[in-house]
């Protein structure tokens, strides 16, 4: 009896034994830091609890160029992630990867487990699909860029915390008491090529690049020195001179200006919210982006910011199937719905918008619902987004010569003439390098 009862055990225990070897990894690259990074941790640990067939392995691979970098670069070695976390503006490099790429609305089809864009935010699933409106890549962590101001500050500097500023002139008078009531800064953006250059032109529909900003061919062309731009570059090359501005540097790095108290305003990503609850010690409101009035058509709507999840191809197909459910997972209404209004990230599903809605987390959270308003709009040939080749390099090239622009040592038309010049070499490059 005893032999009989060991053997039952033993075979339960290799049973159990082959029941964890099976499941499959899937290995997933982000650029999730921060309050951010631990949230991708926990919905991670929810899937993998929340089922035994698969073991999601979130690895932070640096910035968003230095992951988008290293996952091209394991692909070609042969070990490539099976997820990668690809900021958008590495949407059409990720798209025209011949074969590297497997698109995410086949990949579920192909398992039986179809993700269907509908689902999604129009605009949010729109940027990541074909011509044909198939899904490509998988929307996750989308944002907009919005205005941060710091309460506090407002009411130091005799300023109705209140009432942002909602035009560029307002900001700058702004700005002036801020400074005045004794503020290190007075204004200070993120990420000033999607903001001050990509966001802006959707904002005041007018273009960003021909072929409607990339959406419809391989030629488009950077359209940088219209007047709006130089009369944009003008007024913060001005405010820059006057002490009101002060550039933070590339990409997220001025973030710290604002979420230390030292800058009373500040434009980035709604994605912030989250690092600027955790590491902010005052109260701070969000409002919409400041415009020109007298630029007709503004304000338009603003462009979709954040990364989306790439699958690579040559992957088995329980890698698929587990990939699909890790996908439908992080889309459902529930997760979707939290993962915005934990990080400030708009809700990529319509289920997620509604159910934010109905919680009232918009009315307890006044000012949270910013960026999804911003995006709810019928878009323009100007404002669905952008999508152009070799855009991360378009953009270093924007950040230098904004930089001698805001420094005073090259002039805006100049620095805008070289941004289009340089940057219409590197599109006419990758037009060459897909045909």
């Amino acid at each position: 009896m005893r032999a009989k009862l060991f053997a039952i055990s033993l075979a339960g225990i290799i049973a159990s034994m082959g029941s964890a070897q099976a499941a499959t990894d899937i290995n997933f690259w982000h650029s999730m830091e921060g309050a951010l990074g631990d949230r991708v941790k926990e919905l991670v640990d929810e899937f993998n609890k929340s089922q035994s067939d698969y073991v999601v392995n979130a690895v932070y691979k640096g910035s968003y160029g230095e992951s988008m970098n290293a996952g091209i670069a394991a692909f070609r070695a042969g070990n490539a992630p099976d997820v990668l976390q690809v900021f958008e503006v590495g949407t059409a490099t990720m798209m025209y990867a011949k074969g590297a790429i497997k698109p995410v609305q086949e990949m579920s089809e192909e398992v039986n487990d179809p993700i269907n864009p509908a689902d999604f935010i129009g605009a949010v699933a729109g940027y990541y699909s074909s011509p044909e409106g198939k899904l490509i890549s998988m929307p996750f962590n989308s944002s907009t860029p919005v205005f941060y101001y710091n309460k506090d500050a407002f009411q130091k500097a005799g300023l109705d915390p209140e009432k942002p500023p909602k035009t560029w002139t307002e900001v700058e008078a702004a700005g002036k008491k801020l400074r005045a009531a004794g503020l290190e800064c007075g204004y200070t953006t993120s990420w000033p090529s999607w903001i001050q250059l990509e966001t802006f032109a959707a904002w005041h529909n007018i273009p960003y690049a021909s072929e409607d900003n990339g959406f419809g061919g391989l030629d488009a062309r950077l359209e940088l020195e219209q007047p709006p731009f130089v009369k944009h570059m003008t007024f913060l090359a001005d405010m820059s001179k006057e002490g009101t501005f002060t550039y933070g540097g590339r990409g997220d790095a001025s973030n710290a200006l604002f979420t230390s108290g030292k800058c009373g305003m500040f434009t980035g990503s709604s994605g912030n919210r989250a690092n600027i609850i955790k590491t902010g010690k005052f109260k701070f409101g969000t409002s919409t982006l400041p415009y020109y009035d007298d630029i007709k058509g503004a304000p338009q709507n603003t462009i979709i910011g954040g990364a989306s999840l790439w699958v690579f191809a040559k992957k088995s197909p329980e890698v698929y199937k587990g990939v699909t459910k890790f996908f439908k997972f992080l889309s459902s209404p529930e997760k979707s719905a939290e993962w915005h209004q934990k990080t400030g990230y708009v809700p990529v599903t319509k289920a997620g918008y509604k159910l934010t809605q109905e919680s009232g987390f918009y009315d307890k959270n006044p000012g949270s619902d910013i960026a999804v308003k911003q995006l709810d709009v019928t878009t323009t040939s100007n404002s669905r987004g952008v999508r152009l080749g070799y855009l991360p390099q378009i953009r270093e090239i924007e950040d230098g010569e904004m930089e001698n622009i805001f420094a005073g040592k090259t002039s805006p038309e100049d620095g805008l003439k070289n941004m289009a010049r340089r940057g219409n070499e590197l599109l006419e490059r990758f037009e060459k390098s897909v045909k």
